[in-house]
């Protein structure tokens, strides 16, 4: 044989070529990664040379995670899971199930003749799908930038039936469809740059494809469709076309800025019609290529803090075009934001536009840390921000321990300023560490929020100890928080939120078992103390085990278990089973609340509506001996809105440096209700006796509560009130209009020593508040900047006569709320308690973020 053929046969040989595998047997470590990967061991793994996907298997509630689809049906196996271009695991697909999703009878691989292809089935019986017969072939072809998918659709009654055929292509929020009916989307965070696009390639049996069909007796349909993957929706939009043998010309280009170097943060914007368009993205060399349809045409390059530049040119059939594209200097900030040690910090910034008439900022999508909405958050404060030439409000800040930075600044057009600054640690929380137990991330399902913008949202706002909590699976956040390096910053444990139509709970830790389905965790129970039980026994039970209710309907779980207007006791014994509950999670400031539910009618609304308001309750059930921790959370599920830092707890520590945190150590803290709750503000409190929140303490005629409460330079409180048995006190209520000795500007806004007289046993709360107080300054113009500063403890069990703590029973001047009520049954109420004297107004939109109740699918905000 001759040299230079055995040389091509050698390389020949070592190109990838077309396959279909099982992901076991160590090919697992096969399966693509990406932003969404949810492949696990015994999926099916198909590719080509220009593309790898996989195809779920057939097995019990197989779902690509926990919101996918909701109910008995929205298991997704046989459908296209992870999809991405060979070897970039740069997958953003969540899932794509042609004409749907549910149950299957099988999946499997199965041979091809053609070489250079390999193809899955997956196949519902008739039997098994009311009489319709349904199979999927997905098949790869080498040198094919994509998935043909053949659907094939039989009605083997002797009746006609309906059958559903729109495709299930879930989850993104920017799409559009081509004039040519090419459907495409582009990834959640467009600096993840990838695109896909769908095409139909041929019908047989039907002459349009709709939502739904209605098949004859013994009728059969057959689908064709193509779907591509690339760099961006440009990119796959031509791939489809390519398939479907468009004449298209290639351009081949290079972004470059006047010093000559490649512009990676571009956009290019390709015309699709007349008014539409469709992006493209260069890669970190500012390349680009992309398949256009021939003619003449423009494309738009457009870039932040930049004029857009254009270019027209001719593509021919099979040409090829290879433009050099310069476009303007950007005009950016760049920032250097350190700590007093002059280390680099975490930190977040936003910017406000102040020139008159300056149109609203969009730095990226809400899901993400690196440029979201009008804010930036970053890992280590050394970042550049691109913007638009005028004038800004520029505020820098690191959670309400540090101090903040602000600045007014001119950015010109093609020039760069520099803000440069100190974050100083101005709140002493010496021996206690600030922590969120409930937060989320894309692999959660009911959001797509990138898990690095998760981490440098929580780095951003100062939070230590953040367990991870995803959706019905166990995961690991401590990989991403290495490769951030945040671990000076960060510690976390493995855990989940298991989660289905009713009660949530959070646990941790945990040991995910990260091939299986779910991480290898449990199925959730309708009945809490089942769910509960299961927590505590998988994986063997352990001492520093957290068992906590998320968002609780405490009326359901304690009071009226089905909630048919007759108090049962709720899930009796439930309370006694777990560590804590939120009684915190979202922005809400109701500690204070005069009723346990209040009436709004939202804007827009032609009826009320009856909002139960959780601390009240939490504080009726505390009278009735329910000593159930509170807990606050933020249970994010975006970067800006819905981040982190609405609501978290400051817990005791041996350690003040978030790598050395032990959970080991903090557990008994937490179970022992050593929390305190805070929107901001550091709250201490301590008796005579040294206890803390959470703790009992003895006391004869009274207690000595010594109070402490420090804030930052951006916040206040304005009142202090202590609460005896879940009531407040007016003869401890402290204000600065009342009081105003007692009330400081500087970081400590109150120091006292507050005398409680008690004739008999009770717990007792303190609140610190700012009752018209905002946190603007940290927040800018998401919905937390309404938050008021506030924080309060755990309650302290004083026994005031030496038998032991009683709980006194009063319901501070309600019943305990049973479910069910209607809204004139709570007007009324609220009439006779002197809470309200006419019908509610119209009430401002509501901030807080619904993803509570996964029983059906809700509309995502």
């Amino acid at each position: 044989m001759k040299p230079v053929l055995l040389l091509s046969l050698l390389i020949a040989s070592s190109m990838p070529a077309a396959e279909v595998f099982e992901a076991a047997l160590g090919r697992e470590a096969e399966l693509p990664k990406g932003k969404e990967a949810d492949g696990i061991l015994g999926d099916f793994v198909l590719r080509s040379d220009k593309v790898e996907a996989v195809i779920s298997q057939n097995s019990p509630n197989r779902k690509a995670n926990m919101s996918t689809f909701y109910g008995e049906d929205g298991v997704t196996p046989g459908c296209l899971y992870d999809f991405t271009l060979r070897g970039a695991n740069n997958d953003q697909l969540v899932v794509y199930g042609p004409c749907g999703h549910g149950p299957v009878s099988f999946v499997k691989s199965i041979p091809t003749q053609e070489e250079g292809s390999a193809a899955v089935e997956s196949v519902t019986t008739a039997a098994k799908n009311g009489g319709v017969f349904k199979r999927h072939e997905y098949r790869v072809k080498d040198g094919v930038q994509g998935i043909f998918i053949t659907t094939t659709l039989r009605n083997e009654t002797d009746k006609p039936q309906k059958t559903f055929t729109k495709s299930d292509f879930t989850r993104f929020d920017s799409t559009g469809t081509t004039t040519d009916g090419i459907f495409w989307t582009d990834a959640i965070n467009p600096a993840h740059k990838c695109g896909y696009a769908l095409g139909t390639l041929n019908l047989t049996g039907i002459e349009k494809l709709e939502d739904s069909i209605e098949l004859k007796a013994q009728q059969e349909v057959v689908i064709s469709r193509f779907f591509a993957v690339g760099t961006s929706p440009a990119q796959a939009v031509g791939e489809v076309r390519a398939v479907k043998g468009a004449k298209q010309g290639v351009i081949s280009g290079q972004i470059f800025d006047k010093g000559d170097k490649g512009v990676s943060t571009a956009r290019i914007l390709v015309p699709d019609g007349e008014k539409k368009t469709i992006p493209a993205y260069p890669d970190a060399e500012g390349k680009f290529n992309l398949k256009l349809p021939e003619g003449q045409t423009e494309i738009i390059v457009e870039d932040l803090g930049r004029e857009p530049s254009k270019l027209a040119f001719a593509v021919t059939a099979d040409g090829l075009v290879t433009p050099k594209i310069y476009v303007a200097s950007a005009s950016r900030i760049r920032f250097d934001i350190t700590d007093e040690s002059g280390k680099p910090i975490p930190c977040k910034a936003h910017f406000a536009p102040l020139d008159k008439d300056a149109p609203k900022l969009d730095l990226g999508p809400k899901w993400r840390a690196h440029g979201c909405v009008d804010q930036y958050m970053s890992e280590n404060g050394q970042f550049t921000q691109q913007l638009p030439p005028g004038k800004y409000h520029v505020v820098v800040v690191r959670g309400p321990e540090y101090s903040h930075l602000e600045q007014e600044i001119t950015v010109e057009a093609g020039k760069e300023h520099v803000f440069k600054g100190t974050l100083k640690r101005v709140v002493d929380t010496k021996g206690w560490i600030s922590a969120d137990f409930h937060n989320h991330s894309t692999p959660s399902g009911d959001n797509v929020c990138d898990t690095d913008g998760r981490l440098i949202n929580i780095a951003a706002e100062n939070l230590e100890f953040t367990p991870t909590t995803e959706h019905n699976r166990f995961y690991d956040w401590e990989p991403t928080i290495k490769a951030l390096g945040l671990e000076p910053y960060i510690k976390t444990v493995k855990g989940i939120e298991l989660t289905g139509s009713r009660q949530h709970v959070n646990a941790f830790p945990f040991e995910p078992e990260p091939l299986k389905q779910n991480g290898g965790a449990p199925d959730w129970n309708d009945d809490p103390r089942i769910t509960v039980l299961t927590l505590r026994r998988w994986q063997g039970e352990r001492a520093d085990r957290w068992i906590q209710f998320n968002h609780p309907d405490l009326s359901n779980m304690f009071i009226d278990r089905d909630s048919d207007g007759i108090q049962d006791g709720g899930f009796v014994g439930v309370g006694g089973m777990i560590d804590g509950a939120e009684s915190e999670n979202g922005p809400g400031t109701d500690i204070l609340a005069d009723s346990p539910f209040r009436l709004s009618r939202p804007a827009g609304s032609l009826a009320m509506k009856v909002n139960p308001v959780r601390e009240f309750v939490w504080r009726q059930l505390l009278n009735q001996g329910l000593r159930v921790t509170a807990v606050g959370v933020a249970d994010a599920h975006s970067v800006y809105g819905n981040g982190v830092g609405c609501w978290r707890c400051y817990l005791p520590s041996s350690t003040d440096e978030p790598a050395k945190i032990d959970w080991a150590e903090l557990a008994p803290h937490a179970k022992a209700g050593h929390l305190v709750l805070s929107t901001g503000p550091f709250l201490e409190v301590t008796t005579q006796n040294g206890k803390i929140a959470g703790d009992d303490d003895r006391a004869t005629g009274g207690i000595d509560l010594k109070v402490r409460v420090q804030c930052t330079d951006w916040m206040d409180i304005d009142r202090v009130q202590v609460l005896v048995n879940s009531r407040p006190d007016p003869k401890l209520n402290f204000t600065r209009a009342t009081h105003p000795q007692m009330f400081k500007d500087g970081v400590v806004k109150f120091e006292e020593k507050i005398h409680v007289p008690l004739e008999h046993d009770a717990q007792l709360i303190v609140v610190a508040i700012d009752e018209d107080g905002n946190q603007q300054t940290c927040y800018g113009t998401s919905d937390y900047a309404k938050m008021r500063p506030c924080a309060y403890n755990n309650p302290i069990y004083v026994d005031a006569d030496g038998q032991g703590f009683t709980p006194n029973g009063d319901t501070l001047g309600f019943e305990l709320p049973v479910g069910g009520l209607k809204v004139d049954q709570v007007k009324e109420k609220l009439m006779r308690a002197g809470v309200i004297k006419d019908e509610p107004k119209a009430a401002a939109p509501e901030t807080k973020v619904e993803h509570k109740t996964v029983g059906k699918k809700k509309k995502k905000d």
